[in-house]
């Protein structure tokens, strides 16, 4: 619900946006959302049509190294805690 009620405010907002700005703000609000654990599917389709911040999330996943790696280590970091555990 977070991202819909954020979309509608950037909806009303990005208006009052210089152009030149706006890919900037996109930013932020992506960075934000996702600072506050907004999946990025969740995003994609409460700004679906929004090319603004289409462009925002692709730069942000792309400056991210590899996004989806990041939870496979996360995960395999998990499993050598466990691991280790039963050695001892």
């Amino acid at each position: 619900m977070t991202e819909t009620v954020v979309s509608e405010l950037w909806t009303e907002l990005k208006r009052f946006v210089n152009t030149v700005d706006r890919a900037e703000a996109a930013e932020t609000v992506v960075a934000v959302l996702i600072d506050h654990d907004s999946d990025v599917e969740d995003i994609r389709n409460a700004f679906k049509g929004d090319g603004d911040i289409k462009r925002a999330l692709t730069s942000y996943l792309d400056n991210d190294n590899n996004y989806e790696d990041e939870e496979d280590i996360e995960e395999e970091a998990e499993e050598d805690y466990l691991e280790d555990d039963w050695e001892n």
